[in-house]
């Protein structure tokens, strides 16, 4: 088995419905890998219907290290991401982060 120097943490919220994210996926999500050392996003994915959309987050959101305070990560969010998703995708980073912190401090 191979060591690994990341863990994957996963978050969930719920999408606003009349959205095509409510349509097809019903939940905003999001998958982070994260180095176990430097506690930075080293990849991400998110469940948008648009690979232009999962790029251009995938972007923003790698290099962000969880241990710091996520407003700033989430201030970016709201200041280049204008879409019905906006408050679901901050929820779920939120949840991510709270997740992996509750991990690393157990």
């Amino acid at each position: 088995m191979q060591n690994l120097s990341t863990v994957l943490v996963t978050a969930y919220a719920k999408a606003p419905q009349g959205t095509s994210m409510y349509e097809v996926y019903k939940h905003a999500g999001i998958v982070l890998e994260i180095d176990k050392e430097t506690h930075k996003i080293v990849d991400a994915e998110f469940t948008f219907v648009t690979s232009l959309a999962q790029d251009f987050f995938k972007r923003m959101i790698i290099g962000f290290d969880l241990t710091t305070d996520i407003n700033e990560l989430l201030s970016h969010v709201e200041e280049h991401y204008f879409a019905p998703s906006t408050g679901s995708i901050i929820v779920a980073i939120k949840s991510a982060q709270k997740r992996y912190l509750e991990k690393i401090n157990q």
